[in-house]
């Protein structure tokens, strides 16, 4: 008799990533040179995949998946849990944790504390601190990838929270399965619900830790999770969630697209000095058009998670409604005027 059906399905997401990782790092290595007759070539040691791992539902599933499949694929499993110290016995909590994941016979394991800070809010804050202890784990370890728990609930509030904002097409298309330098990050339960990751839990008798934020109404993606979804599942049924998800794959492969369409046509409405040109920015779709200005306002020094969509929109203006308006001001001391037919994007 085979696993219980959760348990196969949060097996086999693990398992096509872990694929995924080997193939690119095969791909990466390229086939070794021949070795002397006489001489056995060194076989290469077995890549480290961590897991980030909270102590909650769907980290824990994650984790066990990983320690299931990573020995039948030739892969080291290891795991991090991140202690952002905003909860009195959130170090006891780490220790737990490491427990947990040694008992699943990851190896190697550790806590790691962070200081969160203030900026974008506590939510923003938080998910910084968080990401740059696990790049910091992953550096230190040498693993070739680490594996988050985010599911497909994950995804559809993401999408929510991302319309909300009246942001483009790049936000809808919420996380992405492959993210970080050198796709050091990977999703595998973008297509797994929630439900199905803590059922994967308690067929295994894996304990967990459900975290007191995840239902603080204090926090905007707890008050969408708890009140937002189900009242959109009342009012247009189920199958929200999926097709949320669903719209986060069709808005990514969209912006996709656009992005590469950008960075080719952007060569070619720079002057021989690399100005902007106005008139050959005009006769380009608009989409590519604010993508261009975007990633010139970001080259310029504007920060990217402090440019908005109404920021492109000021200076697409300067392009598609000229009446001898003054310069426009960016975030990162960046200005952007147009000049004699040319826009001119740098600091100061």
């Amino acid at each position: 008799m085979g696993p219980h059906p959760a348990v196969a399905a949060i097996r086999l997401a693990v398992r096509r990533v872990l694929h995924d990782i080997l193939t690119e790092l095969n791909t990466t290595a390229g086939v070794p040179a021949a070795a002397a007759a006489d001489r056995v070539p060194e076989r290469p040691p077995a890549p480290l995949v961590l897991v980030a791992c909270s102590g909650g539902a769907d980290s824990m599933a994650l984790a066990s998946a990983l320690a299931f499949e990573a020995p039948r694929l030739g892969v080291r499993a290891g795991g991090v849990t991140v202690d952002h110290g905003l909860q009195n016995g959130s170090d006891l909590r780490a220790e737990e944790v490491v427990l947990r994941l040694r008992e699943l016979g990851l190896d190697p394991v550790e806590a790691t504390s962070v200081t969160v800070g203030r900026a974008g809010g506590p939510e923003a804050a938080a998910r910084d601190a968080r990401y740059a202890a696990l790049d910091a784990a992953a550096a230190r370890h040498g693993a070739a990838a680490v594996l988050l728990g985010h599911t497909r609930d994950d995804q559809a509030e993401t999408v929510l929270l991302g319309l909300a904002r009246g942001s483009g097409i790049r936000s809808l298309s919420g996380m992405a399965a492959v993210s970080g330098a050198g796709g050091r990050y990977r999703r595998p339960f973008l297509q797994v619900d929630r439900q199905t990751a803590r059922k994967a839990c308690m067929v295994q008798s894996l304990p967990v830790w459900d975290d007191p934020h995840n239902a603080d109404p204090a926090y905007t993606r707890s008050r969408l999770r708890h009140e937002g979804l189900p009242a959109l599942e009342k009012a247009l049924g189920k199958g929200v969630v999926e097709a949320l998800a669903r719209t986060a794959q069709l808005s990514r492969d969209d912006a996709d697209a656009l992005d590469t369409w950008a960075r080719q046509a952007e060569a070619g409405v720079r002057d021989a000095t690399g100005v902007l040109e106005c008139a050959k920015l005009y006769a380009l779709p608009p989409a590519v058009r604010r993508r261009i200005l975007r990633r010139a306002a970001i080259e310029a020094g504007a920060p990217a998670g402090a440019l908005f969509a109404r920021h492109v929109e000021e200076v697409d203006r300067l392009i598609t409604g000229w009446r001898g308006q003054g310069a426009i001001n960016l975030p990162g001391k960046v200005v952007a005027r147009r000049q004699g037919g040319r826009l001119v994007i740098r600091q100061g």
